[in-house]
């Protein structure tokens, strides 16, 4: 069965009809889904669908776009929360220069946030858009090896793929893999090897062709999922096994620490 490794099911696009959406999930073939945080209301959000869905775990962290708004008191509460059971790690967090040129405040967010999963004992998921290098700096910087966790939406060159592969991180793919100008990242998924590879939706956004421009959702990961096995001349089935039991093995679901 599938594992969406990143969703925002909290997100106002799923307010008329949530609750049915997630009812289905495990009827239609996905077993897991990792609810994502990307600020503190949807991090409290976060904790709430957990806690109705036995098939729903959670992550919890501030995206940079959000951070500067952060608070100690926000910091201190991140750092009980993540002990909360069924939350699998802390995301997501990173860096994004696309809007934002708050560099500074993003880079100190960023190394708060590896420091609670650090402290954890929890894997991190990394947001970065337009900040490759950077990116890749801080985390070497932080010793992000030793934490451990995934690249989320990896959308860079191959040459950046090498080395937070190289770092012993899973990158996730999602839609993007499907659109026709995704040759760049069609490299990646052809490059690298299945064992570091994770799916994702991050619904609602990046829906997959052929529904692209709709809202996303769990149910289009066949169509990531047929585009992998395509690049990589392998079996859906087999895309499908592989990446479940990656996601389980960074996330700890179905293993020591979650069962």
């Amino acid at each position: 069965m599938i594992f969406d490794t990143h969703a925002h099911y909290d997100d106002e696009a799923f307010d008329d009809d949530r609750e049915k959406l997630l009812e289905r999930m495990q009827n239609r073939g996905v077993e897991y889904i990792v609810n994502v945080g990307a600020s503190m209301s949807s991090c409290k959000s976060t904790i709430g669908l957990v806690r109705r869905f036995p098939y729903v775990y959670g992550a919890l962290g501030v995206h940079p776009d959000e951070v500067s708004e952060l608070t100690e008191e926000d910091y201190q509460w991140l750092k009980k929360s993540i002990y909360k059971p069924k939350i699998v790690a802390v995301g997501e967090i990173g860096l994004d220069y696309h809007w934002n040129d708050n560099k500074e405040q993003q880079i100190e967010w960023f190394e708060k946030q590896m420091d609670i999963a650090r402290e954890a004992e929890l894997p991190i998921i990394i947001h970065s858009r337009d900040a490759a290098n950077d990116t890749y700096e801080v985390m070497k910087a932080n010793k992000a090896d030793e934490i451990g966790g995934v690249i989320h939406c990896f959308s860079y060159t191959k040459e950046m793929a090498e080395k937070f592969l190289d770092m012993g991180f899973y990158l996730g793919i999602g839609g993007v893999v499907t659109f026709k100008n995704a040759k760049k990242l069609g490299e990646v998924v052809e490059y690298m090897p299945m064992d570091r590879m994770v799916i994702e939706t991050d619904c609602p956004y990046l829906t997959p062709e052929p529904n692209r421009g709709k809202r996303n959702d769990s149910f289009n990961l066949p169509y990531v999922v047929n585009k992998i096995a395509e690049i990589k001349n392998i079996s859906p089935a087999e895309v499908i096994d592989i990446t479940s039991n990656n996601a389980k093995d960074l996330y700890g679901i179905g293993r020591k620490r979650f069962d």
